[in-house]
């Protein structure tokens, strides 16, 4: 294994081209025909290929091909590229992914995150680790499983055909089918594919010997083809349930490699999130913590059109809230304004809120820096009608103690709701 990682940092929608150095870093054609690889004909949704080299989109995180790891970082403002706006905006992104749910696991008393957060990646890696490590002090489950084979006491079933072809001149020998009550089981089998997966992959030093302890005390299992159907059969009960996280961590990582068949040293690793939806989980779960005295509902959706032939059409706004017969609508947008109005097409979409929902009042919630904006609609008239407005609210950005953070943006949204 080769610690030795080269990484690139770049924000959301920049462009990386062949040759080009970041961090002392190029980006040679060989990672570039990787990337051109992995997009293939039908294309991925982080990024689109460009004349010798790539842009990436609203989406974030970290793109790992061999030993050069390229990071997506957010950014909602035109501040400068340097050191100090990197680290801004990479611990806003694990605040925020954490606040959200992304990285909620056990960890033991003495196990928590102790390596610096250097990439979305690295803490993956750890997280599932300390859930491994976890699994392994409490003690791993045991399921039953039907197997056969030869023994030497008669057990189960017999098989006669396998015990007169293999067992003719063995009469101490019995080829026997019988049910197993041990470790060997599909959630174990699944996390023996991941660890020997993150020993593959890693490139954090301070996590290697962590990484070896794990191969070296975990149970060894059958090495199998791991597909989206093996984490689909699945069925969790309440000995199992303990392996819910590890698992979902397992699969974000195996399900989203692709090797280099043609090439052999270039893998593809991609663990990207689209800022949209993070952004929007992120003010719905401030919100919903901290903004109790109200109802708070995600993506409440409602019949909108209805075609002669076919299936209707739906509308459905980010955030419902119900405070006794008041109905507020929210939609949050992650790009900043810049000092301009909302597009017009953001705008007719709050009116529709307005109609099929009979809110009060609707806002969209933008990261930024500005003062509250409330407008009014015009009716079929062309007179204003003061009854349904929407408002422009912009939420500033701190990468500090997530949790006030949160309060403070859902103070905001409940101050503005009470100006009714």
């Amino acid at each position: 294994m080769n610690l030795a990682r080269h990484h690139i940092t770049v924000f959301e929608h920049e462009r990386i081209k062949l040759n080009q150095e970041i961090n002392g870093c190029r980006f040679d054609d060989l990672k570039l025909y990787a990337l051109q690889q992995y997009y293939g004909d039908k294309g991925v949704p982080y990024f689109s290929l460009t004349h010798n080299g790539i842009q990436f989109n609203e989406h974030v995180g970290v793109i790992q091909v061999g030993n050069l790891l390229i990071e997506v970082l957010p950014k909602a403002d035109k501040s400068e590229h340097s050191k100090s706006e990197e680290k801004k905006w990479r611990d806003m992104l694990i605040g925020m992914m954490r606040a959200v749910g992304s990285f909620d696991a056990k960890v033991t008393s003495n196990s928590q995150l102790k390596i610096k957060a250097n990439t979305v990646l690295d803490l993956y890696i750890e997280m599932f680790i300390n859930e491994v490590e976890y699994l392994l002090h409490t003690g791993l489950i045991k399921k039953y499983r039907k197997t056969e084979g030869n023994t030497t006491s008669l057990k189960g079933c017999l098989v006669y055909k396998k015990q007169l072809q293999q067992n003719l001149s063995h009469e101490e020998r019995f080829y026997v089918r019988h049910t197993a009550y041990d470790i060997e089981n599909q959630w174990h089998i699944l996390l023996n594919a991941a660890i020997k997966f993150i020993k593959q992959i890693n490139t954090n030093a301070s996590l290697h010997s962590r990484i070896g302890a794990l191969m070296l005390f975990f149970p060894e299992m059958p090495t199998i083809k791991i597909t989206e159907v093996h984490f689909e059969k699945l069925i969790y009960d309440r000995k199992t349930e303990g392996y819910r996280k590890v698992i979902e961590i397992a699969k974000l990582l195996l399900l989203q490699y692709h090797p280099d068949v043609s090439k052999g040293r270039n893998n593809v690793l991609a663990l990207m999130f689209d800022m949209n939806k993070l952004w929007e989980q992120f003010v719905y779960v401030s919100l919903r913590k901290y903004y109790s005295d109200c109802k708070v509902s995600a993506q409440t959706s409602k019949l909108f059109w209805q075609p002669d032939n076919g299936n209707c059409t739906g509308i459905r706004p980010d955030i419902v809230i119900q405070k006794e017969n008041i109905t507020i609508v929210l939609d949050t947008k992650w790009k900043n304004l810049n000092g301009y109005n909302p597009s017009a097409d953001d705008l007719r979409q709050m009116y529709v809120y307005h109609e099929f929902y009979k809110a009060q009042k609707t806002a969209l919630i933008y990261p930024g820096v500005g003062a509250e904006i409330t407008g009014n609609y015009f009716d079929v008239d062309s007179n204003l009608n003061r009854e349904m407005q929407c408002s422009v609210l912009q939420v500033e950005l701190k990468a500090g103690n997530m949790q006030e953070w949160q309060h403070e943006l859902a103070e905001s949204i409940k101050k503005w709701i009470d100006k009714m």
